[in-house]
């Protein structure tokens, strides 16, 4: 870094597409090195690959940072007490308004310096468990999560809060909901966008997440985030329910089939008329897991090849994300055959999202079904997927894993599938 890119210079940055004007943005630690970040006039961050940079030029020396000091996190014996588990680079962050910079909170001093509303709602323990983009988290990360909720728990907190990226919570929640027996909410959040935008959502999904934490009448692993695009409430879905719809939305997780836990709005919970687990009971976890599954999308000219390959390669199971009710294309039958009759297991989840899976309606699925394809029911992929690599960790009995998979074992087959 040269002294024009120094975060807080203000900038105008030429290139062949054109000029760009703004405030050098300090850049965290797993970004990549080939590009400088300038925020603009306009509030909106963009990045700029260095080698499209024909030339800099530095409006105004600013980099000096602002002075801060971490208000003091003091413990009220009368509000309940809660731990934070960070798995992402920013579980709370602060803007330095003077270099643009953002600061991530990983003390409870920080994060109720970060986001003070926290203090007013319960005592706050902060464990940053990893550093990683969402999309990077493997299956051996979940039973990190795992293992490091399951201690927070006895050592009697009143809730756990798993901040993590949005990318893969949904494929992180359905884990945990199935590895962990929860006597107090576990309650995964995050932020769509990030805190050095007027828009950020980060500060009332962590607030409301606390909430849900400390005083939710559950017992379950849930993801909190925002119900709508204003700032009013923010949406509790079950955490083997919950899925990403859309990319930047902040409104972008939903419940699939089934409702949501509750809302909350001026940090009340209102509950919906789910059936939830009550708060109370045993603490345990589960975490034994098959990684070698395999999530296959079915489309128009999918090679039969391709199963064979994950044959080849030891895939133990293989969750097909079929159409409609749960269809493949009949070339692919012989393969699917070689696969189960090989020892893979072979399950099938529907693409279409809602509705529940029904291979005994058409030939197409009766077929697959005699192959002995097995039909997750009401579950999205995602889950249907995780739950498979619970089930293989547990047993490679044919007939033990069709009754695992068939029998709901964390919220995620519904008594009834809404919209039917």
């Amino acid at each position: 870094m040269d002294s024009k890119t120094r975060p807080g210079n203000k900038v105008v940055v030429e290139t062949a597409e054109g000029k760009y004007v703004g405030i050098v943005m300090e850049r965290p630690e797993l970004a990549d090195k080939e590009h400088i970040v300038i925020k603009l006039d306009n509030g909106y961050n963009i990045g700029i690959r260095k080698d499209k940079i024909t030339k800099i030029q530095v409006l105004e020396n600013r980099t000096s940072h602002e002075e801060y000091k971490p208000k003091k996190h003091v413990a009220d014996p009368s509000k309940p007490t809660i731990s934070v588990l960070a798995t992402g680079g920013t579980i709370a962050s602060r803007v330095d308004y003077l270099t643009g910079g953002v600061h991530s909170a990983f003390s409870a001093e920080e994060l109720v310096s970060a986001v003070p509303e926290l203090e007013e709602i319960a005592n706050i323990n902060v464990k940053q468990v990893f550093n990683k983009f969402s999309e990077n988290i493997v299956p051996s990360d979940w039973v990190k999560i795992a293992e490091e909720t399951y201690k927070e728990i006895k050592k009697g907190v009143d809730g756990v809060i798993i901040t993590h990226g949005t990318d893969t919570m949904h494929y992180t929640s359905a884990a945990l909901s199935f590895m962990l027996k929860t006597p107090v909410p576990i309650v995964i959040t995050g932020a769509q966008r990030s805190s050095d935008r007027g828009s950020s959502d980060a500060a009332t999904n962590l607030i409301d997440a606390a909430v849900a934490a400390s005083t939710g009448n559950y017992a379950e692993v849930c993801i909190v985030m925002h119900a709508e695009s204003a700032d009013t409430h923010t949406m509790i879905h079950p955490g083997t329910k919950a899925r990403k719809m859309h990319t930047s939305r902040r409104d972008a997780f939903k419940t699939i089939n089934g409702e949501p836990i509750g809302t909350i709005e001026n940090r009340k919970i209102t509950y919906s008329r789910r059936k939830n687990k009550p708060r109370g009971g045993e603490c345990g976890i589960d975490a034994k897991l098959e990684e070698k599954v395999f999530l296959l999308k079915c489309h128009p000219g999918l090679s039969p090849k391709i199963i064979d390959s994950l044959t080849d390669m030891g895939y133990k199971g293989i969750l097909l994300e079929g159409t409609g009710l749960g269809h493949t294309a009949d070339n692919l039958f012989d393969s699917i055959k070689k696969a189960i009759d090989s020892g893979t297991t072979v399950a099938m989840a529907s693409q279409t999202l809602y509705g529940r899976v029904d291979m005994n309606v058409y030939s197409t699925g009766r077929r697959l079904l005699d192959l002995g394809v097995i039909p997750c029911e009401d579950m999205t992929a995602e889950t249907a997927y995780v739950k498979l690599m619970w089930a293989l960790g547990h047993t490679k009995d044919q007939a033990r894993l069709k009754e695992i998979m068939a029998t709901n074992q964390a919220g995620e087959i519904s008594d009834r599938t809404l919209f039917e």
